[in-house]
């Protein structure tokens, strides 16, 4: 069986390879969004097969952290929002929870602290190939979920970030309700035993040890819960999503 998964695992992924590969010229076609929609359609129902919701991602000891863990993606969002913000060194920041939920709220980190407050160290993989291990405080998204009332009609959880990827076009980023309960998916404030530098998505980030770097979003201003993704982005649940990359990025 174990031989069997490996293979299934290592196929998919070497599919997914192509896909991203060659999605510049396949989204660009006038069959490709048919076949790309399909292929991530399979790539979800594959990926939960093979990650059930109990699978963790492995967690390491500190003395594997690595010495310099590198920023990926945005390193100075220049956003109003986000200089004002930084301007007063986060003081005044709140995350915004909307959408599908009971009691819509805002936070400050220290209200995050009182709800959950944990510790673990975990790998970061970027697409880009490179990888990092570090030491990451942060909130239970499970935990957060839990205080505001999750709708029974909510399937995804969408992070709005403060940074700009384009002109005008926010980063975001999500991630289905099974992924947001999983244990070691994080809202985290601190790495390696200080405040998030603004490099590394200041002042709170996603982590979701089991998938890609770029699933962890940056910078998050706001969550919303949601049953569809059909009227943010393009529809595909994330930015990159939106530019040909699987949803489900799974290590």
């Amino acid at each position: 069986m174990t031989d069997r998964r490996t293979f299934l695992r290592m196929a998919i992924m070497g599919t997914a390879g192509l896909l991203v590969a060659g999605c510049d010229k396949i989204s660009q076609s006038s069959w490709g969004p048919k076949v790309l929609g399909k292929a991530q359609g399979l790539n979800r129902r594959v990926q939960a097969l093979l990650s059930p919701s109990s699978a963790m991602a492995k967690e390491y000891t500190e003395a594997d952290i690595s010495p310099t863990f590198h920023p990926n993606g945005t390193t100075m969002p220049d956003t109003p929002e986000y200089q004002a913000l930084m301007a007063n060194n986060f003081r005044d920041y709140k995350l915004k929870v909307t959408g599908l939920v009971t009691k819509p709220g805002e936070f400050s980190i220290d209200d995050l602290k009182k709800l959950d407050n944990r510790t673990q160290i975990t790998r970061h993989d970027c697409v880009e190939g490179w990888s990092a291990i570090g030491k990451w405080q942060g909130t239970q998204l499970s935990a957060l979920l839990d205080h505001v009332g999750v709708d029974p009609k909510a399937r995804f959880v969408v992070f709005h970030c403060l940074d700009n990827m384009d002109e005008d076009t926010p980063y975001y980023e999500s991630v289905d309700i099974r992924e947001a309960r999983h244990p070691q998916t994080l809202l985290a404030f601190d790495l390696n035993d200080k405040p998030l530098p603004v490099s590394n998505g200041a002042p709170l980030r996603l982590r979701v040890g089991r998938q890609l770097g770029y699933k962890q979003a940056k910078y998050i201003g706001s969550i919303e819960l949601v049953d569809t993704f059909a009227k943010i982005g393009s529809g595909n649940g994330g930015y990159w999503e939106d530019q040909g990359y699987e949803w489900y990025a799974g290590i």
